[in-house]
């Protein structure tokens, strides 16, 4: 199976057909960019780092029955992922207060939530992925009701395997984002990514931020905080 078509370039990403109808090609890519894309910038093998522990998270989750996207990794870039159309919702789980929600609802960063928190945006680019909720989501028919329950209980169970699991490497999960989509028979699977890129991972015991945050915020250390990461998940 070989690449054929480039389809989509995103902020971090390349998407690319293949000779297999039902196959795409992800090419991660070592741009980094923040706030909508008003910050860009580079992080030296950021897109190796977030292919395979991309991969090792998925690989995690469907033992534990989440239905990814992931086929197979295919180079320490590229990774070979069922053809799904993307719903267009980024699903934001949080459990610790951080970020944008620490902002709005004006809590001190790191300030543990009473339950894991789930928050719906609308993926959309030009209006800046605006907040929405369950009645925006059937309003428009961005997921049927059945879907966004689907949505709801695996972003919950993907929340407490990766704790689980990443805890025992030290490793706190703040919050995350997640997207999801639909294979040509309608089936609901995890896609796009779970990295340094699209979590907020703090060590467990100094609170050291280990994520793209050191990246928006100018904290230094970028490349040596996902080199870490890719440390303590695969030992490398």
């Amino acid at each position: 199976m070989e690449k054929t078509v480039q389809l989509y370039e995103g902020k971090a990403k390349k998407v690319f057909a293949t000779t297999d109808p039902a196959y795409y090609i992800v090419d991660y890519k070592d741009d980094a960019t923040a706030f909508n894309g008003l910050k860009k910038g580079t992080i030296q093998g950021k897109g190796e780092i977030n292919n395979r522990v991309t991969n090792h998270l998925m690989g995690l989750l469907e033992k534990n029955g989440v239905p990814t996207h992931l086929v197979r990794e295919l180079s320490p870039r590229e990774t070979l992922v069922k053809k799904v159309a993307i719903v267009p919702l980024e699903v934001i789980v949080r459990n610790i207060a951080a970020g944008s929600l620490a902002k709005r609802l004006g809590l001190e960063e790191g300030t543990k939530l009473g339950r894991t928190v789930l928050e719906f945006c609308y993926k959309n680019d030009e209006l800046g992925d605006p907040m929405v909720n369950d009645y925006h989501i059937l309003a428009m028919g961005w997921a049927t009701e059945a879907e966004l329950k689907l949505i709801s209980d695996y972003s919950l169970k993907i929340n407490q395997v990766l704790s689980d699991y990443l805890a025992e490497a030290g490793i706190e999960l703040i919050d995350f984002k997640l997207e999801f989509g639909k294979t040509d028979d309608g089936t609901i699977v995890l896609a796009d990514e779970i990295s340094p890129d699209t979590c907020r991972f703090w060590d467990i015991k100094t609170h050291e931020k280990l994520d793209k945050d050191r990246f928006r915020r100018d904290l230094g250390g970028v490349e040596d905080a996902y080199k870490e990461i890719l440390r303590r998940l695969l030992g490398e």
